[in-house]
Order: structure tokens, then sequence, then C-alpha cells
């Protein structure tokens, strides 16, 4: 499938119902679209099967919580249609992209209490997020913009309006020549990339920043789960901008991103080495398997 995401052939699961993709709109006063009132999911199926499906849905529902939207369908509704989307449009491998927002009802303030919260699902089939970073290692930026503190927002929902620094600092790094960028929180700590999490090795030893002021992807607790199986010290801690010369190997995780090794940060180089290469194999094995 290739071209523009508002014209293609296909169907996208809308309100309760499979529509022809061309005509899944939305009006152009939708609350979502004004205020980010809006959440989403980024998942991936590999062989006609979604990598953690269900944990995703119910991370939906935290996330529409979170943004006092409570998500109107059940967490087995949202699975049937996921799985409806993928079986019409006949896809075994393809990323699946679950939204829900507040529509357009009779409020058009800050407030939006009386308009409907509204739920679709859409696919397509998606390679590699970050390209041959695969093998080479991706080159990544340092944003200057950071992570916000969890006063001032709700950073552990998935919510559409927090990815706003994420594109401007994507951006930036892209028109550096750059994969993505690194971004450090309100504090000062390293953080994550814009759209997936970080981990660096040091003398056998991971470590990955404390998630205490973004989300807790569900690929990086996958990523944390295989690496304690090996029996390999793991330590989710305040990480310093000043500590990444330390670091020998990192690489990024998330449902896009996968396991993907970085071989450079800004100045800061790194190998892909035998530990990165492993947690990428092996996580590509997991999620086949």
């Amino acid at each position: 499938m290739a071209g523009a995401y508002d014209d293609r052939d296909g169907t996208i699961w809308l309100d309760g119902e499979l529509v022809d993709w061309r005509a899944a709109n939305v009006h152009i006063l939708t609350h979502g679209l004004h205020y980010a009132s809006s959440v989403f999911e980024g998942e991936r199926a590999y062989g006609g099967k979604i990598f953690e499906s269900v944990k995703h849905s119910e991370r939906l529902h935290f996330s529409g919580e979170q943004l006092d939207m409570p998500i109107p369908y059940s967490v087995d509704e949202i699975e049937k249609a996921k799985y409806d989307v993928l079986k019409t449009n006949g896809w075994d491998d393809a990323y699946v992209r679950v939204i829900a927002w507040r529509g357009s009802g009779e409020d058009m303030g800050v407030s939006s209490k009386r308009n409907p919260v509204r739920m679709a699902v859409a696919a397509w089939e998606w390679g590699s997020y970050y390209g041959d970073a695969k093998m080479q290692g991706a080159k990544l930026d340092i944003s200057k913009w950071k992570r916000p503190s969890p006063e001032t927002i709700p950073s552990h929902a998935k919510a559409a309006g927090l990815y706003m620094i994420c594109t401007m600092s994507k951006h930036e790094a892209e028109a550096r020549g750059c994969s993505d960028a690194l971004m450090m929180d309100y504090r000062g700590y390293v953080a994550e990339a814009t759209g997936a999490n970080v981990f660096f090795v040091k003398d056998g030893e991971v470590h990955t920043p404390l998630p205490d002021c973004f989300l807790n992807g569900i690929t990086r607790q996958t990523v944390i789960g295989m690496l304690e199986d090996r029996q390999i010290k793991v330590h989710e801690r305040h990480i310093m901008p000043e500590e990444l010369d330390s670091f020998e190997q990192c690489w990024l995780t998330g449902t896009a991103a996968e396991v993907t090794p970085v071989a450079q940060i800004g100045e800061h180089m790194f190998e892909v080495g035998e530990l990165c290469r492993d947690m990428t194999e092996s996580y590509d094995k997991l999620v086949r398997s």
C-alpha cells in the first residue's frame, strides 16, 4: 500500500462499523482536532497475531480515563475490531492504529462533556520504522525540547497532545540528517526518543531511564523481561546526559521501532555490540513465535 494516508484502498473500523477507507472521515469541528482530546495505540501484527494486543487495549482504556474521556467500547470489543480490520484487509503483518477522540457535538470550547467519544481502528503494511538503522544503528540528535513534569500533563497516558514536541524534535533531527532525537526530561535527566524508549549497556549491565515522567512502553517492559530472563542486571534509574560517553551500546524500543540499535547520539558514539544484536534478533523471534 502506498500513497497519501487519506486516499487508499481498504477498510477502516469506525464507531462499530467497517467502512471504506476514504469514507472514514470526521467533521472539521471535531473537538479532538481543536483541543487534542485524543488517545491512541500503535500495535504490530506478525503472522496474523497482534503482539501484546490485550495490553494495548487495556492501556487505551487507561489513557481515556486519564483524559476524563471514557472509551465507549470494552477491551473485548476493541480486540474484535482490530482483528476484523486485519481480516477484511487481508493482512497478516501490519501496523495497527486504534484511536479514540472527543467528536463534534454541542460543545465547542475547552469543555466537551456533551460531545461523544468516538473510536476508529486502521491498519497498514509498514516496514522498519528506522529503515536500515536496524543493521547499521540509528543516528540521533539531542532535542532542545524536554519531557514535561507529570504535574503539568498526564504523562503516563498515550495521548495525542503529548506528541507535539516530539514531532517538532523529529523534524529538526531529520533536517540534521538524523533518524530521531533523544529528549531529556524537565529535570535534565535522559528520558526517551520521540516515540521510543532508550537502553544503554555498560560493563555487561543495562541502564534505562526511570519512566516517572514519560510512557513506560509495552516493548520496553518486554525487553526488560527478556534481559532478566538472561540474568542480565537492569538498572532503571535517572541518567545524566554527561554519562552518555561512558556507555558502550545503545538501542531503542517501541512498537514501531521494535528493537533498533543506536550508533550515535549527538557527539556520542556506540557500537552495535553483541547484546544489542541479541536483543534485536531475539525480539524479532519472540513477536513471531
